[in-house]
């Protein structure tokens, strides 16, 4: 959430903003709201000082036993209920308002590439080289077949299109995927592993900046108010709402691997081949909690963090900075990084991190007290996947094939698989 303040005080950018993130702009509203809200604020306010001095005067009558004149009695009754009214229709425009705010999305940080779209995005880097084969590359489909370690026909027959079954070695290399980066992420790059809660209440989706804007994009339960996470920046970054931190203490580096639950509702026929696009996937996530001054150079290390993940597998990928019309709406900067898929011949969005500022420590309302004493803070959020599957599955599979439509299994990934070399047609099969 922006500040209203900073709103008020530079429309301009902030209509700007909504331009470049291709949001719809209601800020005429928001300002005509907020100038009624201060002018109610100071009608009530003066209504009560005239009330309280009233009182006090009704009060010293009382006190010295005089009578007590009926006229100033029913002056201060129609006052108060005139100044409850006026309460009630600032709560309204207060209701109204917040609402509106909540519509309005982040500000892209200067260094974002504007543009409409994803043809836009910048391209910072690449690692690796493109696989090459002295046979026809297989998709992950095909070879998730032949090896039997997928099976969409009976995923679908258990819930429906749009959801995955994973078989022996396919299940194993899942589960080896999630324990290798979540050992990387807490050994080697200092986080703290997260287990959270898979259903989060309406506060948490509204902190983090899903809702309201992508409500019919998530799995709500019928009859509570609950839904199921479409990523563990969910639940992770709520650990700290309406909490205070200590500047000591910061930063603070959380990473987690949860399922993550996403309808994609506006993507009907969109990537739907395979494992591409689900409705069910798991993924190991990775958020900071971070002074302001830190946090760009934080979300740089971000990167990197999930860059390592994409190198220990051998993957070739590129690192790109988005656009502003392909940024997400609560994100002042976002880099993606995406893996080549030799067999499917197409770059995968594998990670997506992003800084948030102070975007969703304001809604949230997550701050920090300087160690130097002064006004408490808000902090700024970031978070990356570190990284999501089932997309590096793809990846791997397609880069690592081999003639016989067996998979070479990245050394890294080894220990976590009992030293298995390769993924082989009843591999793990029992």
């Amino acid at each position: 959430m922006l500040d209203l303040k900073f709103i008020r005080e530079n429309a301009d950018i902030v209509r700007q903003a909504l331009e470049n993130k291709k949001e719809k702009d209601e800020l005429n509203d928001i300002l005509d709201l907020d100038k009624r809200r201060r002018e109610k604020c100071a009608e009530v306010e003066q209504m009560k000082r005239m009330l309280n001095k009233a009182s006090e005067k009704i009060a010293q009558i009382n006190k010295e036993k005089q009578p007590l004149p009926m006229d100033k009695i029913l002056e201060n009754k129609a006052l108060s209920q005139e100044i409850r009214r006026k309460d009630a229709t600032l709560k309204t425009i207060e209701d109204t308002l917040q609402q509106l705010l909540l519509s309005i999305p982040n500000i892209p940080h200067e260094s974002v590439p504007v543009g409409p779209d994803e043809s836009f995005n910048k391209i910072v880097r690449t690692w690796g080289k493109e696989p090459e084969f002295d046979f026809k590359a297989q998709n992950h489909v095909e070879l998730g077949q032949k090896l039997d370690i997928l099976d969409f026909p009976r995923a679908a027959k258990i819930t429906g299109s749009g959801f995955s079954l994973y078989k022996g070695a396919g299940a194993r290399l899942e589960r080896a995927l999630i324990n290798f980066m979540l050992d990387m992420h807490t050994k080697k790059h200092g986080y703290t592993e997260i287990s959270p809660p898979f259903l989060v209440n309406r506060k948490s989706m509204i902190g983090t900046g899903q809702l309201p804007k992508l409500e019919e994009d998530m799995y709500k339960l019928s009859g509570e108010d609950f839904f199921l996470i479409p990523t563990a920046e969910v639940p992770v970054t709520n650990i700290h709402r309406e909490e205070i931190l200590k500047e000591q203490d910061l930063p603070v580096y959380y990473t987690a691997y949860t399922p993550c639950f996403r309808r994609e509702a506006g993507s009907y026929g969109k990537d739907t081949k395979g494992l591409i696009r689900i409705h069910q996937f798991d993924k190991v996530e990775m958020v900071k909690f971070v002074k302001p001054k830190d946090s760009y150079k934080e979300l740089e290390s971000l990167v990197e963090n999930a860059e390592e993940v994409l190198q220990a597998l051998g993957l070739y990928y590129r690192v790109s900075a988005l656009a502003t019309g392909d940024l997400s709406f609560a994100a002042s900067k976002c880099y993606d990084l995406e893996a080549w898929a030799p067999g499917t011949k197409a770059w995968l969005e594998v990670s997506s991190c992003s800084n948030f500022e102070d975007f969703q420590a304001r809604r949230a309302n997550i701050k920090y007290k300087p160690s130097q004493g002064g006004k408490t803070s808000f902090v700024h959020t970031l978070n990356g996947s570190g990284v999501a599957l089932p997309r590096i599955v793809i990846c791997l599979l397609e880069t690592h094939q081999r003639a016989d439509n067996s998979i070479g299994i990245p050394e890294a990934l080894r220990p976590f698989m009992d030293g298995q070399e390769t993924i082989q047609e009843n591999c793990f099969r029992r």
